[in-house]
């Protein structure tokens, strides 16, 4: 399990800094920044969401012995807990982004300032697509975060 992410997290880092290069002629610096967050935020809420979901899985078959809405229960609270713990990352990751553009950057306007920050978007949808190519499991994960 942990081996594969770890192979696919390191043809990850290669796309993410060639990326990156091409990302900054024909974009700039900022929206590269945002790209790179974008990117680990969503390997981040992967590897957590990996995590959360073999735990859980584990706990909902234990409980499926004894019966199987108890399961059931245990199945729905981990969602519940992988949902609402990812797309939280997410938020606070795309509102620190945004706090410290306006901080360290100075933009012609609001609206060249969000341009830049589509980048975030960019990849995290770019790295949930590499989770969704790997398969098996990881595609589970990798639906989560291309809601995101």
């Amino acid at each position: 399990g942990m081996s594969f992410l770890m192979a696919e997290y390191t043809y990850m880092a290669v796309y993410i800094v060639l990326f990156s290069i091409f990302l900054v002629f024909f974009t700039g610096v900022p929206t590269t920044i945002a790209f790179v967050v974008g990117s680990i935020t969503s390997i981040l809420c992967g590897w957590i969401g990996m995590k959360i979901a073999v735990f859980t899985n584990v706990r909902t078959t234990h409980q499926c012995w004894k019966n199987l809405s108890a399961g059931f229960d245990v199945a729905i609270q981990g969602g519940c807990v992988m949902g609402l713990s990812l797309v939280s990352l997410g938020l606070l990751a795309l509102f620190a982004l945004v706090e410290i553009f306006k901080a360290y950057f100075d933009f012609s306007s609001s609206q060249v300032m969000y341009e830049a920050i589509a980048g975030y978007g960019l990849g995290g949808s770019s790295i949930a697509l590499f989770g969704r190519v790997g398969g098996g499991i990881y595609t589970k994960a990798a639906d989560v975060g291309a809601d995101l």
